[in-house]
C-alpha cells in the first residue's frame, strides 16, 4: 500500500507525531488538523486523545501513514473509546432513559431527570458547561453530580454573595460533609467531602491546587473566568482545572458581553475543545467578532461539551417573559453638566495617543452613564410609583450610589431594602428575607449582583431596569432571579430607558452582542423580540388609578 509519510505514538503515550509527510498531504492534514502551525513542515505532533484518535484515523483511511502495529493498536483503541462515550451520552439524551439512583441526597430529596442526564454527561465526559437557563436548578444537578464519591474530594468556587447560599443548599440536597474556606491564605484544611471557594479567594490558594487534593471542580457562574488568565483569579482556577478530573461550569449566560468570551470560558474546562487562542481566533472570529456563532454553537453541542435546556425543553409551561422598552422623563440638566467634558473625553478618545484614548474611552462612557442615571432617576422613581401604589411587588436595578440615593428618597415611604455592592453579606441576607416575607415591595438591587440569587421569585414578577449595563447577559440573569422555578405569575421586564445621554447608545450595543450570545446558546431558534404586549401594564396603570381616585 502506498503510504504518505509516518505516525508514531510518543514514548509517554501523550501524542501522536507525524513525520516526512508529502507536501500536499501536509496541507490537507493542516486542514483537518487545525492545531497544527501553519508554518510547521517537518514535525507535527497531536494529543492523544480519543476524539483526537478518531479523526486520525478516518484521516490515515484516505491517506495512508506508516504506523507499527503496537501503534495501531493504541490509535484504534482510542478510537473506540470515542465511539463509545458518544454513544453512551446519545443514549443518555434520549427521552426515555432512566437514570440510576443515586446515593447521599437527603431523604425526600430527589432530582429530575434531565438533571441526572446532565450529571451521567460530566461523569462520561469529564468536561462540560451547562448552560440551562435560570431556575432549573443548576446548583442542584452539581450537587447531585458531587454525590458520586468517587469525585471528592470537590472545590466548588462560587461569587462572593453566594457561599452561604451553596452551603446551605448542599446541606438541605446532600449528606456532604462542606467547608466554606475563609480568607486567602491557606490554612490546615478540615475533613470535608466538599470545599466552598469564593472567585476572590482563589488567588491566594493557588500552590494548594497545583498538589491535586481535589477530584472535581465546579465553577458557579463560570463568566467570572470570561478574561481567562489576564487576571489574578483566572491563573489560579487554571491550576486548579489542570489538577483535577472532572471539572464543571454552570451558567445560564457564558457570553455576557462578546462571543469570543467562550474560548476563555471552555479553556477552563476542556482546553481540547476550541484547540488554542490561535487556532479559535484564526479559525471562528473576524476583527474581534464571530464569524458564524450558530455554527460555534452547534459544534460544541455535537461534542457534548456545552449542554443546555430551555424550560419548554423540560415541560415547564410558564408564559414567557414580556420584555418591555419604556421611555421615562430626563432631567435635560443634568447631562448638560457634563456636556462640555464630554465632549473633551469624545476628542481625546479618536485623537489622543493610545493610552489616551483609551482612559478617555473609559472614561467617558463612566461620565455619561453616570448622568444618564442620574437625570432619568426621578423619572423611573415616577413609574415605579405607579406600580407599588398598584401593589406590584417591584426588583429595581441600577448602579450608581447617588441614584440609588435619589430612589430611596422618592420612594421613601415604601420601605425599600438595597442589595447593592455595598451591603454585607448579612445585610444582604437579611434585605431577601425581608422582600420574600413581604416586609416590603421594593428591593432594589446592582446590576451586577443578581448571579445565582433564589427566593425572589415567590413574590416578585416584575423587574425594572432603571439603569442600563452594556451586557446583555447581565440583564438575562437578572431576568432570571423571577423567572425561575417557584414562579407562578407570568414575568414583565421593563428597560426604563431615556431619548438622551447613553441609553440609545447602550441599547444597539445590547443588541449586537445578544445576537452573538443567542447563536452560541440556541443555534436552532429565533432571537427574543421586545414585546409590544403591555397589558400587564395597562391592568396595573388601571388598579393605580382607581386607588388614587
Amino acid at each position: 500500500m502506498r503510504t504518505f509519510g509516518s505516525i508514531t505514538l510518543a514514548t509517554d503515550a501523550k501524542t501522536w507525531e507525524v513525520t516526512e509527510v508529502e507536501p500536499h498531504v501536509a496541507i490537507r492534514m493542516k486542514q483537518v488538523f487545525p492545531r497544527i502551525p501553519k508554518w510547521e513542515t517537518k514535525l507535527f505532533s497531536l494529543p492523544n486523545t480519543p476524539i483526537i484518535c478518531a479523526d486520525l484515523d478516518w484521516f490515515l483511511s484516505r491517506y495512508p501513514l506508516r504506523i507499527t502495529a503496537e501503534d495501531r493498536s493504541a490509535l484504534t483503541a482510542g478510537r473506540q473509546r470515542h465511539e463509545r462515550t458518544t454513544a453512551d451520552m446519545e443514549t443518555i439524551l434520549l427521552p426515555d432513559w432512566q437514570p440510576p439512583a443515586y446515593l447521599g441526597l437527603r431523604e425526600g430529596s430527589a432530582l429530575r431527570p434531565y438533571q441526572a442526564q446532565a450529571i451521567e454527561v460530566a461523569y462520561r465526559r469529564k468536561a462540560l458547561l451547562l448552560g440551562d437557563v435560570g431556575g432549573l436548578g443548576k446548583t442542584y444537578t452539581a450537587a447531585g453530580f458531587l454525590v458520586r464519591r468517587m469525585t471528592l474530594p470537590a472545590a466548588v468556587v462560587v461569587q462572593v454573595h453566594l457561599q452561604t447560599q451553596w452551603l446551605e443548599k448542599l446541606g438541605q440536597f446532600t449528606t456532604l460533609r462542606c467547608h466554606s474556606i475563609r480568607g486567602t491564605k491557606p490554612y490546615s484544611l478540615p475533613p470535608a467531602d466538599v470545599y466552598v471557594f469564593r472567585y476572590s479567594q482563589l488567588s491566594g490558594w493557588a500552590d494548594i491546587f497545583a498538589q491535586g487534593i481535589f477530584r472535581t471542580v465546579v465553577y458557579d457562574e463560570i463568566q467570572e473566568l470570561r478574561t481567562g488568565v489576564e487576571s489574578a483569579k483566572g491563573c489560579a482556577a487554571l491550576v486548579l482545572s489542570e489538577h483535577v478530573q472532572w471539572r464543571i461550569g454552570l451558567t445560564g449566560t457564558p457570553i455576557y458581553n462578546w462571543g469570543r468570551e467562550i474560548y476563555a470560558v471552555a479553556r477552563f474546562l476542556d482546553p481540547e475543545v476550541l484547540g488554542s487562542a490561535e487556532d479559535f481566533f484564526r479559525e471562528w472570529t473576524s476583527e474581534g467578532r464571530l464569524k458564524d456563532a450558530k455554527a460555534l454553537g452547534t459544534y460544541l453541542r455535537e461534542n457534548h461539551f456545552y449542554l443546555r435546556r430551555t424550560k419548554a425543553d423540560i415541560g415547564q409551561q410558564l408564559p414567557p417573559v414580556s420584555r418591555i422598552v419604556q421611555r421615562v422623563d430626563w432631567d435635560q440638566k443634568a447631562l448638560n453638566a457634563v456636556e462640555d467634558i464630554a465632549r473633551q473625553l469624545a476628542l481625546t478618545s479618536v485623537s489622543g495617543s493610545f493610552e489616551e484614548r483609551g482612559r478617555a474611552v473609559r472614561e467617558l462612557d463612566a461620565r455619561v452613564r453616570h448622568a444618564t442615571g442620574v437625570a432619568k432617576a426621578r423619572g423611573v422613581a415616577q413609574y415605579v410609583r405607579m406600580l407599588l401604589e398598584a401593589e406590584e411587588p417591584v426588583v429595581l436595578v441600577g448602579w450608581h450610589r447617588d441614584v440609588y440615593d435619589i430612589w430611596l428618597e422618592e420612594l421613601k415611604d415604601f420601605n425599600p431594602v438595597l442589595y447593592t455592592g455595598t451591603e454585607s453579606a448579612a445585610q444582604k441576607n437579611r434585605a431577601v428575607k425581608s422582600a420574600i416575607s413581604g416586609e416590603t415591595n421594593l428591593f432594589i438591587m446592582s446590576l451586577r449582583s443578581g448571579a445565582g440569587l433564589d427566593g425572589l421569585q415567590s413574590r416578585f414578577s416584575t423587574i425594572v431596569k432603571g439603569e442600563l449595563d452594556w451586557s446583555p447577559g447581565m440583564h438575562q440573569q437578572l431576568i432570571w432571579r423571577l423567572d425561575r422555578d417557584g414562579q407562578t405569575q407570568p414575568v414583565t421586564a421593563l428597560y426604563l430607558v431615556a431619548d438622551e445621554g447613553s441609553d440609545p447608545v447602550i441599547m444597539e450595543v445590547l443588541g449586537l452582542k445578544a445576537a452573538e450570545a443567542h447563536g452560541i446558546n440556541d443555534p436552532h431558534s429565533d432571537p427574543i423580540a421586545p414585546d409590544a404586549d403591555t397589558s400587564k401594564l395597562q391592568r396595573l396603570a388601571a388598579r393605580y388609578l382607581g386607588r388614587r381616585a
